[in-house]
């Protein structure tokens, strides 16, 4: 393995146990775990283990999806309830949310569930109508995302240019919203879109009288990831997130592949070692461009 700190030289892990375990999975033991302390020559970061600590790993032969969930949920479950003090804990089974779920209503295929806001599609509320820049940039491919912001209308209009500061701060072109008080939706967007339109995204965003709606506009993935953003910001800011708990889930329907925005090229952006649902058939039926297909 490459050196990171040392580069041009390499060095050898002989007791890592992964060839080991899986030699002992082919040959017909059903399963097999290990809690041991390791060590990793990374740099640390804030979703990432550091690079010493204990792991709990485990391995199972001809084993479902639903034997694995069904073998971890309690060890998670029962582990966290155990040091968990005053905090409730998801009891098993753990929800499941498909990976483009995720992405679309989270932003995010890690999201936080204490978080209660739900990002809304918006692309076809916008896809012709009179906000002529959502309308351009929807006819040439990009999307719309709407997120909601409970009590948000009360806020004074720096809350709101804030945010929009931030946004061009991270890259976006803005963060458009509407805002919905007593007499009515109000705001740069709600006063070109038509009425229409607008209870259309009212009803797909559970918006009502007292709150706001940030809009993001920008193509799929950029859209995707910068909601995800503003949903935990807004969280934070109104003081929405549920307190005192963990909420655990199970993100599902990985795709096996991703196209490079930068290059074009086909990427693995999933173990390439996993068998795809399907199995071999599915191998043989889809190709790797087809549709991000072949989920894991």
């Amino acid at each position: 393995m490459p050196s990171r700190n040392h580069p041009g030289k390499f060095y050898a892990l002989p007791q890592a146990p992964q060839q080991f375990k899986q030699l002992l999975m082919a040959s017909g033991f059903d399963r097999y775990f290990q809690i041991a302390p390791c060590f990793r020559d990374e740099d640390a970061r804030a979703d990432r283990s550091p690079g010493e600590f204990y792991q709990l790993d485990f391995e199972m032969a001809f084993a479902t999806q639903d034997d694995v969930f069904q073998a971890i949920e309690p060890v998670l479950a029962g582990l966290f309830e155990q040091f968990a003090a005053e905090r409730t804990v998801s009891p098993p089974p753990f929800i499941r949310i498909p990976f483009e779920e995720s992405l679309l209503r989270y932003g995010s295929d890690k999201p936080d569930l204490r978080n209660p806001l739900r990002i809304a599609d918006a692309t076809e509320v916008f896809r012709g109508g009179g906000f002529g820049l959502f309308g351009k940039l929807v006819a040439n491919g990009a999307v719309v995302r709407a997120i909601p912001a409970p009590g948000a209308a009360g806020k004074p209009r720096a809350f709101f240019d804030k945010l929009n500061e931030w946004a061009r701060e991270e890259g976006m072109g803005g963060l458009g919203y509407i805002i919905w008080d007593a007499e009515g939706p109000k705001g740069p967007i709600a006063k070109n879109l038509e009425a229409e339109r607008i209870e259309q995204l009212r009803a797909a965003t559970g918006a009502a009288a007292g709150d706001a709606v940030f809009l993001v506009c920008q193509a799929k993935a950029k859209a995707e990831k910068f909601a995800g953003f503003a949903r935990e910001r807004l969280c934070d800011l109104l003081d929405l997130r549920e307190k005192n708990t963990f909420r655990f889930c199970w993100i599902v329907d990985f795709p096996m592949y991703e196209r490079n925005e930068d290059t074009g090229l086909i990427e693995f952006s999933h173990n390439p070692f996993s068998m795809p649902q399907g199995g071999m058939e599915a191998l043989a039926r889809a190709g790797p461009a087809d549709d991000q297909g072949l989920p894991v």
